[in-house]
């Protein structure tokens, strides 16, 4: 359940009230009974405990199991695909370009 924070329009008494979110707004301060508002907050950050969060449990076992596939469908040395996903020699030379031989 959420904590919801208030503040009265007349005397500024700022409170926090620990409602659920299917509760209607509180309405009334409990310093001096006028019209009071619900302040939007940021709110607290999501803290994840235990196993099974990164860099524990399933994010190791994925990330090897990814790194093992890649490696079963790289392609041979020497061969590159181009942008249409057809496979073609490598050079074996590197070609030097215009800059590179002037």
């Amino acid at each position: 359940m959420p904590t919801y924070e208030y503040e009265c329009k007349d005397c500024g008494h700022s409170f926090e009230a620990f409602q659920s979110m299917s509760d209607e707004p509180l309405t009334t301060c409990p310093r001096c009974g006028k019209e009071i508002r619900r302040i939007i907050t940021g709110g607290g950050g999501v803290i994840f405990k235990g196993s099974g969060f990164y860099m524990t449990d399933t994010q190791n076992k994925t990330a090897d199991t990814i790194k093992e596939t890649a490696k079963k469908e790289a392609p041979p040395n020497g061969v590159v695909a181009d942008s249409s996903g057809k496979q073609k020699s490598k050079p074996a030379v590197d070609v030097p370009t215009k800059k590179e031989s002037l």
